[in-house]
């Protein structure tokens, strides 16, 4: 397993990632990068899974934290989604070469999206795992009791109980306000890429037909939709990994096709 390393951008805090080389004549196909959720880590159990995976392939890998998570710097609550859109940008554009498909994960989800948009030319595929596009505006904001929403505004966060953390999450004003200036689903979304999506149907924080809505918003006709019944939020179970391995293992094959790998 690699090492962590750190990167310092430019007048933003220093970020921890983990990069895996290529071997081989690997080198000239499809790498991966992992995009992690709202308050998780490179150290979860789908980031190291798909270590393991991209080693026994031979792909090069990348995971990264963003500032204020895991062992990056900066302050959790100073920060906000453009932050980390533009953390995951510096990612893919100084720490890749070549081709790469892009797995998102919850919040990483709409960050890799915006990280597709951005960079036609690396992100050539993409899979969401219960991916969440405009969860601030949608799934918090518009959640939200009169009285939360007051205290947002007045007070500049809300401690919101977090059933996978022994800390509250901070809600802050600016995390909600800038969520807007990045929201997706209002319009159509110009990907050419092959997009997969897995879905829980018993997610208690994103609703399986969220993923319905995403696809439908991409203009683009090679995506495709999983729904898992018994599936929760995480979709960390063995069959759960073994079937976003699967998933993966066709999106690196259509990329590599597509660019003649």
């Amino acid at each position: 397993m690699a090492t962590t390393q750190y990167f310092q951008p430019l007048d933003r805090p220093r970020l921890a990632y983990s990069k895996r080389q290529a071997s081989g004549a690997m080198e000239r196909r499809a790498g991966v990068i992992f995009m992690g959720g709202f308050r998780s880590d490179m150290q979860g159990t789908k980031a190291l899974f798909l270590d393991e995976w991209a080693g026994e392939r031979g792909r090069s890998y990348l995971r990264f934290d963003y500032s204020g998570h895991g062992s990056s710097e900066g302050v959790f609550e100073d920060l906000c989604l453009g932050d980390w859109i533009a953390d995951a940008r510096d990612m893919v554009r100084l720490m890749t070469t070549g081709p790469q498909v892009v797995v998102g994960s919850s919040m990483g989800g709409w960050i890799a999206l915006h990280a597709a948009l951005a960079l036609p030319h690396a992100v050539r595929g993409l899979v969401g795992i219960a991916a969440a596009p405009d969860f601030t505006e949608d799934l918090m904001w518009a959640e939200f009791s009169d009285e939360i929403r007051a205290e947002i505004m007045e007070t500049g966060v809300y401690y919101e109980p977090s059933e996978y953390s022994d800390e509250p999450y901070a809600i802050t004003r600016r995390l909600i306000e800038d969520g807007r200036k990045h929201l997706l689903l209002r319009a159509p979304i110009p990907l050419d890429i092959p997009v997969r999506l897995l879905q829980g149907m018993k997610d208690a924080d994103v609703p399986w037909e969220r993923a319905l809505k995403l696809a439908g918003a991409i203009a683009h006709d090679d995506v495709r939709v999983t729904l898992l019944k018994g599936g929760d939020h995480r979709l960390s179970t063995p069959e759960d990994l073994d079937l976003l391995a699967a998933t993966l293992d066709e999106v690196c094959a259509a990329v590599d096709a597509r660019l003649g790998g």
